[in-house]
């Protein structure tokens, strides 16, 4: 044995190692916590199999499902990118995890990055899930897979700028009930469940540049009619998600 074989090697792991730890972390602790897997999963699982059931509101010509499954897919990705990530980040910031976390090798856009990549992963899962449960009620989807692919990557970008933002410089109680405030409303006035179209004029003018309106409205042209990127509701996005993450870089407050 040769002198030196056990000598310690101090210093930090690669930065993509810490990434991917930090967001294998942030996916388990996401995933073992029952409000966000109520916010995330149950609740549009639940909105998507009882409205396609029951005809409660009109959705127009054509099955329930079909006009449902876009929505509640847009939905999916608030609940995970916008609410779950606005009151778990906002209580990381209170108890002064995310002190810790910005002392430690691990640097703060990292930690960022793994944020957002334990959202990405998370709403793979309820996508699978969500597009199980209606292809059981009888959705027939239509159009090109990467249309509906950039459609979500853009209404996670701009929920995740907005939940960041809001997480970043409010209190963790009102961002508490503030992100589940604005998820309750986006819900009833963001065509997941009522069209826009059961809206005054006036009114459909304001909730159409909603980023869940833009993003339920994308995925239904691609999902339910087979239309090419609905160039406009991307647009909407797009311009959500530079305000929400800019802001939300500006002003975000580690402690």
């Amino acid at each position: 044995m040769s002198a030196g074989t056990f000598t310690p090697r101090p210093g930090a792991a690669p930065v993509s190692r810490m990434i991917w730890a930090q967001t294998a972390l942030e996916t388990r602790m996401l995933l073992r916590n029952g409000e966000q897997l109520l916010l995330t999963v149950i609740i549009p699982a639940l909105l998507l199999t009882l409205f396609s059931a029951v005809d409660i509101v009109d959705t127009g010509t054509g099955k329930s499902v079909d006009f449902l499954a876009p929505g509640v897919l847009a939905l999916a990705v608030m609940s995970t990118a916008f609410t779950g990530q606005a009151i778990a980040t906002g209580f990381d910031r209170r108890y002064g995890v995310l002190k810790r976390l910005g002392a430690s090798p691990l640097p703060r856009w990292a930690l960022m990055a793994a944020k957002t990549l334990s959202v990405l992963v998370t709403e793979v899962l309820q996508v699978a899930l969500l597009t199980v449960i209606a292809l059981a009620l009888g959705w027939s989807p239509h159009g090109n897979p990467l249309s509906v692919a950039v459609l979500l990557l853009l209404g996670t970008a701009a929920f995740s700028g907005l939940g960041l933002l809001m997480a970043g410089t409010l209190k963790a109680e009102v961002t508490l009930a503030a992100a589940n405030l604005v998820f309750l409303l986006l819900l009833v006035g963001g065509g997941v469940i009522v069209p826009l179209e059961k809206f005054p004029g006036a009114v459909q003018a304001v909730l159409g540049l909603l980023p869940i309106s833009a993003l339920s409205d994308g995925l239904r042209e691609v999902l339910r009619n087979g239309a090419a990127l609905p160039w406009v509701d991307a647009a909407v996005l797009a311009g959500w998600a530079v305000l929400g993450l800019g802001a939300a870089a500006k002003w975000f407050r580690w402690e």
